[in-house]
């Protein structure tokens, strides 16, 4: 198996500090009613497991096997059932039954999109819009859980910088969704995982490496249209995933005023959006539909759903862990499988590294009388120094003589985490999830996602 783009053999599965299931507590069973949801958040390093006794039950659109021992690490999340089943949980968490969810209408707006995916009606290209902590990412998993269920294959778009999809955060990805998602590692695997029962996701990625996408309009807006022309691509290369359609995750940042409003115009444009489904906020949906609602030449379709009880406000501290346990796992694997990655030590001198260009605080008005302001370059090259340690950089398809906009333009071969710099050597030590030569491809360094602890 190889790393998509690499062109290396993936690593060989190895032993690993993971998190494992916790076997000292007593079983806790648990009867939930029809159209009932328990509702539980894991912490970060700790992990419960979960097995269905009798019954039917879904989490995020994915049904759940009978008698089969599920676990989950670090994790908020809801099992959902249509007509009730009991449960056996294993472990500590935070949980609680609820009567009440917005279950009955997530499943209609499936069923409306697969009206959509019939000959004689355009497929449906989705964008989920709404605020911080509204659910958007667990509507996506569900209406694409839904879809391949119901045998499609749809393509996933992640356009929020901040989270990663299959993918290190700092990244936009696509990728299509033609088996069903593995629940116990979120959207599911990639071939650095290791082998894996669910078949394996190649997700094609972009890296933008900043927190948001208002840090740099300018930067992300290019980065869109390029994943969104590639997902064009693969649309015209393939009918059935074309009849499938698009579903878009974006960030919740730009669902909080004009600035970010023309974020969402944008990704609404590049990707031909037909429908905007607007989570957890009245007045976004009044804008939506006032920006939206005479669109051309497409006409949009908004509209608006509940926010589930059940979403659960991730604090700075919570979403930190997580992202390093996604940097973590993306070099070392997970609960179910362990990777081994490679670590090599090359010279300063051997890589060509690229710094993404940070905003300048000088606005262009208190510039001196008659100066234009210059714009900025979209990197800047520099040195290996020790401001890299601990820090991931994004190995780029491209050379390291093409221009800036090309760099800028192509897409991610893998990452590469930055474990030790000599100065006085120069010389670095980084760690790679496959072994081979990084020194004849540009490595781009961001802010984000921030330098992590010591992985190594």
């Amino acid at each position: 198996m190889s790393l998509p783009g690499l062109g290396l053999l993936a690593a060989q599965a190895g032993p690993s500090s993971v998190p494992t299931a916790s076997t000292t507590a007593e079983p806790v069973v648990h009867d939930l009613a029809a159209n009932s949801e328990w509702r539980f958040e894991v912490d970060i390093g700790t992990s419960i497991e979960v097995k269905i006794l009798s019954g039917s039950a879904e989490l995020f659109g994915t049904e759940l096997a009978v008698k089969h021992a599920y676990t989950f690490n670090g994790t908020k999340a809801a099992i959902f059932t249509y007509h009730g089943c009991r449960i056996e949980v294993t472990g500590q968490c935070e949980e609680y039954t609820a009567e009440e969810s917005p279950m009955t209408q997530y499943a209609n707006l499936h069923f409306a999109l697969e009206n959509l995916r019939q000959p004689g009606h355009p497929e449906p290209r989705v964008l989920v819009v709404g605020p911080n902590n509204s659910g958007k990412t667990s509507l996506v998993k569900l209406l694409t859980a839904y879809a391949t269920r119901s045998g499609r294959q749809p393509i996933v778009v992640n356009t929020d910088p901040g989270e990663g999809m299959l993918s290190i955060p700092g990244s936009v990805t696509a990728t299509a969704m033609s088996s069903v998602i593995d629940v116990e590692e979120g959207w599911g695997s990639s071939p650095t995982s290791g082998p894996s029962s669910v078949p394996v996701k190649l997700p094609l990625v972009y890296f933008y490496g900043l927190k948001s996408p208002e840090d740099d309009p300018k930067l992300y807006k290019p980065v869109c249209t390029r994943l969104a022309l590639a997902v064009t691509e693969r649309l015209a290369d393939d009918e059935e995933v074309k009849r499938s359609g698009v579903i878009i995750d974006t960030p919740g940042v730009i669902s909080q005023g004009k600035n970010g409003y023309d974020l969402i115009s944008h990704i609404a444009s590049e990707f031909t959006v037909n429908v905007i489904i607007v989570l957890g906020s009245e007045r976004l949906h009044s804008d939506m539909l006032r920006r939206f609602s005479n669109a051309t030449p497409t006409p949009i379709t908004v509209i608006k759903l509940e926010k589930s009880g059940g979403c659960a406000d991730r604090d700075d501290a919570y979403m930190s862990g997580f992202r390093q346990s996604q940097i973590r796992e993306y070099f070392f694997g997970s609960i179910k499988r362990t990777l081994s990655p490679h670590t090599q030590t090359v010279d300063f001198s051997a890589v060509t590294v690229y710094k993404i260009h940070e905003q300048s605080g000088m606005m262009s008005s208190f510039l001196p009388g008659g100066e234009e302001e210059v714009e900025a370059p979209i990197f800047d090259r520099v040195e290996p120094s020790s401001q890299m340690l601990h820090c991931v950089m994004a190995v780029m398809y491209a050379g390291t003589h093409d221009a800036l906009e090309t760099i800028r333009d192509a897409s991610v071969m893998g990452f590469v985490y930055v474990a030790e710099v000599d100065d006085k050597k120069r010389r670095l030590r980084v760690l790679a999830p496959v072994s081979g030569k990084i020194g004849d491809r540009p490595l781009v360094w961001g802010s984000w996602p921030e330098a992590s602890v010591s992985l190594i």
